[in-house]
């Protein structure tokens, strides 16, 4: 399944019509071609549309508008001039979403939430002071004999009552503003009433002109995941899925699972010798990636699946996945191999150093020993990487220190963000994983904008927990412009060089 949040485009009318009419069965007219294109001709980055597969299934149209001059507590047919959209400003201050929709044969892949942060990372970026919609109440219909829309609402507020439109707004951090009367009058199952609904841009800054700000904070989320036996597949995507729901719930960008951090299913096959049983468990890679994957859309977040054993023309690689949330994936085979891993399984390394274009900017990924070798890490520096991140595996309290003291050399020489994350607890029945050393964190830059130790967060250690922190991109771009010191422009280049010789 391929998915892209993308502007929509005057071509996309026929799915568009077909998703509108599917969403708002028994709802009124939909809109017509000539709305449509007229509202990609004033503001053709406010409409957002979602593509799956090549059809157009969900959108968000918006208009802008000023709040000294138009009263946005007004009727919708009002802020819409009735489709000829006059309202529209775009000195205005305001973000009015006029619509969203999604069609029901693809509501379970909560697209929704995707077109709402595309909103807000629009507002921010055109430095707009909100964004205001009018939003239905469809469920108010089975109590509005014995119940007013104010106490209807603060049930939904306090989860008492479940209405598919408002919780979804609430959740995503609108906050109600004001009850708008005789809002659709074909909303039957609103009774005519409607939410006014706000979401404040905390970035907004006055008088400054728009587009002058940039969405450039990501929002990272380390998993240190305890090792434990599962009793199957099933119960391993449990604890998997648990940790993706929770995370993503904080609203990150990216989630990072450990370096093997799937060997507890090689359980079964601890009496075989070590090769063998690592064959064994690569069997189960393509179905846990495929997995994988699925919560990646699901949850609308970027997931780099640790690192996973695979069998290809006979040998064994040790490979991470990124998993992006659109659907698409990546995949880096570890190229520095371990004495232990080679003398137990047989490990081979891979060849192929890049960096991977996501979403959220450009990232690396290599595999615990890889980052104690600098040269890799210095050819994504030069390919644009921007956040590094390293799934690990270490046994004991050294090893660990091997890893982070490297990492935290990697993100000061190379001006970029690194993150590690790693296993911890004791893993009985499976030979030569028997114990494990983690404290999982995310390293800086060292220089003024950044934390005075180089380090933006880190987990207790040896704990099952998740990390959480935010890295913004823009104070990589100011540190390679105005830093201390400039390690990736003051590079003797005449002298010596690193690079790639195949």
């Amino acid at each position: 399944m391929d998915i892209k949040v993308r502007t929509l485009s005057k071509k996309d009318y026929k799915d568009l019509k077909i998703s509108m009419e599917e969403a708002y069965h028994g709802l009124g007219d939909v809109w017509t071609k000539e709305n449509i294109v007229d509202l990609i001709d004033i503001f053709p980055e406010g409409q957002i549309a979602v593509e799956v597969d090549g059809k157009v299934v969900a959108c968000a149209l918006s208009i802008i508008v000023d709040s000294a001059k138009t009263n946005i507590y007004d009727k919708y047919y009002s802020i819409i001039d009735d489709g000829k959209f006059d309202k529209h400003d775009y000195q205005g201050d305001t973000m009015y979403g006029i619509e969203v929709f999604v069609h029901p044969d693809f509501r379970s892949l909560r697209l929704g939430r995707r077109l709402y942060d595309a909103r807000k990372e629009l507002c921010e970026q055109m430095n707009l002071q909100r964004i205001v919609a009018g939003g239905r109440i469809p469920n108010y219909h089975n109590y509005s004999d014995n119940m007013t829309p104010r106490t209807y609402i603060e049930k939904v507020k306090r989860k008492e009552i479940y209405d598919p439109t408002l919780t979804f707004q609430l959740s995503n951090d609108f906050h109600v503003k004001k009850i708008l009367k005789n809002y659709l009058p074909e909303d039957t199952e609103s009774k005519e009433v409607a939410t006014l609904l706000e979401w404040n841009n905390i970035y907004y800054e006055p008088n400054t002109p728009s587009y002058s700000a940039t969405k450039k904070t990501i929002r990272l989320g380390l998993v240190q995941w305890q090792m434990r036996l599962f009793k199957d597949l099933q119960e391993f995507y449990d604890q998997v899925e648990f940790f993706v729901d929770t995370v993503s719930d904080y609203g990150t960008d990216f989630i990072m699972f450990p370096e093997f951090f799937n060997t507890p299913l090689m359980s079964p096959y601890n009496e075989l010798p070590e090769r063998m049983a690592m064959e064994k468990l690569a069997e189960h890679t393509k179905e846990i990636i495929d997995k994988i994957q699925q919560f990646a859309v699901s949850y609308n977040v970027n997931i780099i699946s640790g690192s996973m054993p695979l069998m290809e023309r006979g040998k064994l690689y040790n490979v991470s996945y990124l998993c992006h949330r659109n659907g698409s994936l990546d995949a880096y085979k570890k190229i520095h191999i371990t004495p232990n891993e080679l003398k137990y399984y047989g490990l081979a390394g891979g060849s192929e150093v890049r960096v991977f274009d996501t979403d959220c900017g450009k990232v690396g990924l290599l595999i615990c020993y890889d980052v104690e070798f600098p040269e890799l890490s210095r050819i994504l520096a030069d390919q644009g990487m921007q956040i590094l991140f390293v799934p690990y595996m270490t046994d004991t309290q050294n090893g660990y220190i091997r890893v982070r003291s490297c990492a935290q050399a990697r993100a000061i020489e190379n001006e970029c963000y690194v993150a590690i994350a790693g296993s911890v607890g004791n893993l009985p029945r499976v030979n030569n994983m028997d114990i494990q050393y983690s404290q999982s964190a995310v390293f800086t830059p060292s220089d003024f904008a950044f934390p005075n130790n180089a380090i933006k967060a880190e987990a207790t250690p040896n704990t099952e927990m998740v990390l959480i922190a935010d890295v913004d991109l823009y104070a990589l771009k100011d540190l390679n412009e105005y830093g201390t010191v400039k390690l990736l422009r003051d590079r003797r280049k005449d002298l010596y060089e690193v690079k790639l010789l195949k």
